[in-house]
């Protein structure tokens, strides 16, 4: 089933009110490759009432007040890229196409969407539930951070959105814990894989966190801001990550440890959810999506990359710890698309974020976690790493 996007909607299902209410800078495709789909369908399964409001109209209420105000949290995420690479070339000029909007227009996406959207629940929600933020244009921002766009250092992405909390990394068990908590009244802040805000006299100077230089410093010393970076790069694996936390005037920005890994089975699990593999109808009704074109008929084989190249996302977003599905999970993947009435005969893609990465991993990294003073691949490649394509080969077989 789709989750709803409309009251209508909701009286079909004869629910009253949402748990959760997910807002996104994309269009609602409910498809394994997009993460508003991916959390929306774990909270479902989990028994959570969850719906979805994507590319929200900034101007008026007529969107983001359709589906009420949600019992438990607001989820909000700029989608699938971060909204500033989403709407604006290297060169800074405006992108005239969106593959993830309806008709392919590059007219609905905000800006600094995360910053946006946030601000637009809490011009109609006064003193609503917590927003908390997720996607990578959060989970890139969560610290002190260069951007690009003003060639300056921009504060935690927490202070200037004013939201609540931020779900770093890969959250499905991170997105589950926090509504137990919010569900039982509990405080959250000890969930890892979340960022919060504390004050000066909530937070006590903890031994096994480590000290982020204050955000004052990094805006104006560079050396400070590489310092800062490389101890946050260096504490991005589950099973080695100390906590951080880092000052911003009066305040403090602290980062819990990441959330741990989904186990295969988990994966599994997650990619055998109900999906769809459209874009909700009331989206298509005002356009295709040009992303359903390479993501429709594709398979998500594994998550993380251990190469670290200097230029991606992808170790600090999804880890440097390659995590694969069981060969079974794929090919009863493999066997749905293959019924679906347009299917072509063909999968135009096996693969994660990293095309042959599937299927092996140092062990040392597995059970210890990811070396801290050296790299996988360069400058040569790791002879612990023992480099085997053996389980792609069978898997594509």
């Amino acid at each position: 089933m789709y989750l709803p996007t409309t009251r209508q909607e909701l009286d079909q299902l004869g629910w009253d009110e949402l748990d959760i209410i997910l807002v996104t800078g994309d269009s609602y495709i409910d498809s394994p490759y997009i993460g508003t789909a991916v959390i929306g369908k774990v909270l479902l399964q989990a028994g959570y009432r969850v719906g979805v409001i994507a590319q929200p109209n900034t101007e008026t209420e007529s969107d983001i007040c359709r589906l009420g105000e949600p019992r438990l949290f607001w989820g909000v995420t700029a989608g699938s890229i971060d909204s500033m690479v989403a709407n604006t070339t290297a060169l800074k000029k405006r992108r005239k196409s969106d593959d993830y909007t309806p008709g392919g227009i590059n007219n609905r996406r905000p800006n600094r969407a995360t910053i946006v959207y946030t601000n637009l629940i809490r011009r109609f929600y006064k003193d609503t539930r917590p927003i908390v933020l997720g996607g990578i244009e959060a989970s890139l921002r969560r610290v002190a951070h260069y951007d690009y766009w003003s060639d300056k250092i921009r504060r935690s992405i927490l202070f200037d959105s004013k939201a609540d909390y931020i779900l770093y990394g890969m959250a499905e068990n991170a997105v589950l814990k926090l509504a137990g908590h919010l569900k039982a009244g509990q405080d959250p802040r000890a969930i890892r894989g979340l960022s919060f805000i504390a004050n000066q006299s909530e937070f006590s100077h903890r031994d096994d966190f480590l000290e982020l230089p204050p955000y004052e410093v990094v805006a104006e010393d560079k050396l400070a801001f590489i310092e800062m970076f490389h101890t946050f790069y260096q504490n991005n694996d589950p099973l080695t990550a100390r906590g951080l936390y880092q000052q911003h005037g009066d305040r403090y920005l602290v980062q819990n440890p990441p959330s741990p890994y989904l186990s295969q089975a988990e994966l599994d699990t997650v990619y055998a959810l109900d999906y769809e593999r459209a874009q909700h109808p009331y989206y298509e009704r005002q356009g295709a999506v040009k992303a359903l074109e390479t993501i429709k008929f594709s398979i998500a084989t594994h998550r993380g990359c251990y190469g670290e190249c200097n230029f991606c996302a992808i170790a600090v977003h999804e880890g440097r710890t390659v995590r694969w599905r069981s060969q079974a999970s794929i090919v009863q993947e493999a066997r749905q698309l293959s019924a679906e009435d347009d299917f072509k005969g063909y999968i135009q893609d096996v693969s994660g974020p990293t095309a042959n990465m599937y299927g092996y991993e140092c062990q040392k990294k597995l059970d210890k976690g990811v070396c801290t003073k050296k790299r996988c691949l360069y400058p040569e490649v790791c002879p612990v790493l023992k480099v085997d394509h053996s389980p792609q080969l069978a898997l594509l077989k």
